[in-house]
């Protein structure tokens, strides 16, 4: 890419021109009047930043807009075509890739790709190699991509770089092989994050900016925005809701602990539940597969609640009712105005949602319910992926 201001990030002039990007972010098109008016800047220096931009390739004159009298201004937003951004969302035996361009939106997803990381360095590479052949063959030369997000379940810090759950050693951070392998700028992001990043830019002037994203799916995660910004912690950890030590119960988490809130709520929760259910012979559409392996996958268990198998339907409703009792102390300390449910579980929809609406309504603080509003994650399984690409363009820009 030829010089622009990404290559010189100090000054006011590189300042001025990242805000006028993160303008055009948040409110797509804008005129110079618009721009002076919200940076506090004189027109001419204004139209001089614009001019530039265009130049760098990073906006583009939309034309004019109509208005009630006088002279039609033109419009300026970000040119979709300056680059490209891609998200991985890494689960447990695949991963997923949402490829977006410039302006944010979506041109490619690609999901499933069947994939088992390890942690070692050659697992990493090889993925590395397979994200960039999708990539290709979707038609994007890797040229033109400026950034890419990794999304892991677990204790991620994106500063540094490392992930505990796919940890390599003290002297090779996570985020330096993906560096090495991309040749581009790489951000690794705690999922449940991505998530709720990906959810909260998706509703653009609609979003809330206290929001609560709780991630359901194998584990429980959640990602909190607070005052319009991802929220990360003294260490870079927060959000692990699903180790809070609220239940009663003898169940060792993976965590090593007992009575954690995941234990009850998630993936892992309902697959234990149903299992134990069909050992004791309960009727079940299930029970064949049982009986013929002694066991049933998740997403066999997921299938059969749409499905409107009882059993399952059933013990989603039960982990509903506990995730509402762990919402619930979220909402009473986080007072959110939105709560965003996402993650495998919601194929559930309201066998999982109206546990959890009922519950909050009895446990958290009136006031509160009465201020939050609980709805399904809008973006489904793509909520990781996309979040990288707009996590990664962010960071790009220097907009966090």
């Amino acid at each position: 890419m030829p010089s622009t201001f990404l290559s010189d990030r100090t000054g006011k002039t590189a300042s001025v021109k990242r805000e006028i990007l993160r303008l055009c972010i948040a409110h797509n098109n804008y005129s110079i009047a618009d721009f002076s008016r919200a940076l506090g800047i004189s027109v001419p220096t204004i139209t001089k930043f614009i001019s530039e931009l265009i130049q760098e390739n990073f906006l583009k004159d939309e034309g004019k807009v109509g208005t009630s009298g006088g002279r039609r201004p033109s419009v300026y937003g970000l040119n979709p075509e300056a680059g490209y951004f891609v998200g991985v969302d890494v689960a447990r035996h695949h991963f997923h890739i949402a490829i977006s361009n410039f302006k944010g939106e979506v041109i490619s997803y690609i999901q499933d790709i069947e994939f088992v990381l390890v942690a070692n360095e050659n697992s990493f590479r090889t993925m590395c190699r397979m994200v960039m052949d999708q990539v290709i063959a979707s038609g994007i030369p890797w040229i033109k991509v400026l950034g890419v997000g990794v999304s892991l379940s677990g204790r991620v810090n994106p500063e540094k770089g490392y992930s505990l759950t796919y940890f390599v050693s003290d002297d090779l951070p996570l985020g330096s092989i993906f560096q090495k392998e991309f040749n581009v700028p790489v951000t690794i992001e705690n999922d449940s994050r991505a998530m709720a990043y990906g959810e909260y830019m998706s509703l653009g002037k609609k979003a809330d900016p206290d929001m609560i994203f709780i991630n359901v799916s194998w584990g429980l995660g959640m990602g909190i925005i607070m005052d319009g910004r991802l929220y990360y912690g003294k260490s870079g950890y927060s959000g692990e809701l699903g180790h809070c030590p609220v239940l009663d119960n003898d169940i060792i988490c993976r965590c090593g602990k007992v009575g954690c809130l995941e234990t009850g709520a998630s993936g892992s929760a309902l697959h234990r539940m149903i299992v134990e259910k069909l050992g004791k012979g309960q009727a079940s559409s299930m029970a064949d597969a049982y009986n013929k392996k002694g066991d049933v996958e998740l997403d066999e268990i997921l299938r059969a609640v749409e499905e409107g198998d009882v059993l399952a339907i059933d013990a989603i409703g039960q982990i509903g009712d506990t995730l509402g009792r762990g919402i619930s102390g979220v909402l009473n300390v986080f007072n959110p105005g939105l709560v965003v449910i996402g993650g495998r579980l919601i194929v559930g929809k309201d066998y999982l949602l109206l546990p959890i609406k009922t519950a909050v309504n009895r446990l958290s603080l009136p006031r509160v319910s009465s201020d939050t509003t609980i709805v399904l994650s809008a973006l489904g399984r793509k909520a990781a992926s996309v979040g990288d690409c707009l996590l990664s363009r962010a960071r790009v820009l220097g907009l966090m």
